[in-house]
């Protein structure tokens, strides 16, 4: 992994998310495949049937003024003609298939590889995210069960409820027959 064409690292952080689609731009795979932009445009558009839109779509005037805007450039890397492309993973792919040079193939494997540690990443946080859920449950549980083991702690340790007092003196217990007190 050490003699890789291009770092992991520097593609996943090329991926954007777009419609909600992770993609990349042609402009940037254009730079990872070493060819110009036009080169690869043209291989899409003379393989078109290959690209389907789940694959590759062309970005709206909005969504390139919104991406120029984050990435704060003025001209969005020269002079455009045309709206740029961007490739989900399976249009990645599909140009390791229009594109035929051994660069293509490693960059496309360093791309892949890219992808799935994203999708890695996402599934652990969402794996995460349901152990806290879970956890949270679990607490909630706790926390009445807590709470019911003081209530219990506390009435064991609250003082006796006071008795009445005792009565002392002579009492009469029928009310005909006085009390008789017995001699020692």
């Amino acid at each position: 992994m050490k003699n890789q064409l291009i770092p992991i690292e520097r593609v996943e952080k090329l991926i954007l998310l777009l419609r909600g689609e992770k993609v990349l731009l042609g402009q940037q795979l254009a730079e990872l495949y070493d060819v110009p932009v036009k080169v690869l445009i043209q291989a899409v558009k003379r393989n078109r049937s290959r690209f389907p839109e789940d694959f590759m779509f062309q970005l709206s005037r909005e969504e390139f003024d919104h991406l120029k805007s984050q990435f704060v450039t003025s001209s969005g890397g020269g002079l455009r003609r045309a709206l740029p492309y961007a490739f989900t993973e399976q249009g990645v792919a599909m140009l390791s298939s229009v594109l035929r040079s051994e660069r293509a193939v490693q960059v496309n494997v360093a791309i892949m590889r890219a992808f799935v540690g994203l999708r890695r990443l996402l599934a652990t946080n969402e794996a995460l995210a349901a152990k806290l859920a879970e956890l949270e449950c679990h607490l909630e549980g706790h926390d009445h069960a807590i709470k019911s083991l003081f209530d219990a702690i506390r009435q064991l340790a609250a003082p006796p409820a006071a008795k009445p007092p005792r009565e002392i003196g002579f009492h009469v217990k029928d009310a005909n027959r006085p009390y008789r007190v017995k001699k020692k």
